[in-house]
């Protein structure tokens, strides 16, 4: 599914976040230590090589809702966006957190004049955000963010289930 929003497209599909090979930025559901870990980190990590680990290690740790960038490795990107969302129950505010993840990924996106960015749903895995919720959050932010965007023109979500791809696109579709 897409919709085009002041001529950024927004796409929702079921996938692989490490197999995007037509998009300039893909984002990584981080860890604190921005080391490979499991779920998205763990495919981003293993897809991308060793070097991915060597170059976050100097920009590690960062806090929930922070972004930072770095290259794509062995990746078919040129940039992987590590974010690290809200744990779920446990990191205040969890809207606002998990928000400004979507919100910083975005800005760095612009400031490195990137065109094409792919998120996977950020902290609704391990960090157990329910997916409904980080949905609405996250195409909710990105809605409020896209009328500030000069680079970005496409926005895509990749959804590692048929259930989590269903969710994003109901939300999608009221948006």
């Amino acid at each position: 599914m897409e919709k085009i929003l002041s001529g950024v497209k927004i796409e929702c599909l079921r996938g692989d976040i490490a197999s995007q090979e037509d998009i300039e930025a893909i984002v990584n559901a981080a860890n604190a230590q921005l080391r490979i870990g499991g779920g998205v980190a763990g495919a981003i990590h293993r897809a991308a090589g060793p070097g991915l680990e060597e170059e976050c290690l100097p920009l590690a740790p960062i806090k929930p809702g922070e972004a930072v960038i770095t290259g794509a490795h062995n990746l078919p990107n040129r940039y992987v966006i590590h974010c690290l969302g809200p744990v779920y129950g446990f990191d205040k505010p969890e809207d606002k957190l998990l928000a400004d993840c979507y919100r910083n990924a975005l800005k760095l996106a612009e400031e490195n004049r990137i065109e094409s960015v792919a998120f996977p749903s950020i902290s609704s895995g391990a960090f157990g955000y329910p997916v409904k919720e980080a949905a609405k959050v996250a195409l909710g932010t990105i809605t409020e963010t896209i009328p500030g965007l000069s680079h970005v023109s496409k926005i895509r979500f990749v959804l590692f289930s048929e259930e989590d791809l269903k969710v994003h696109e109901d939300i999608l579709s009221n948006v």
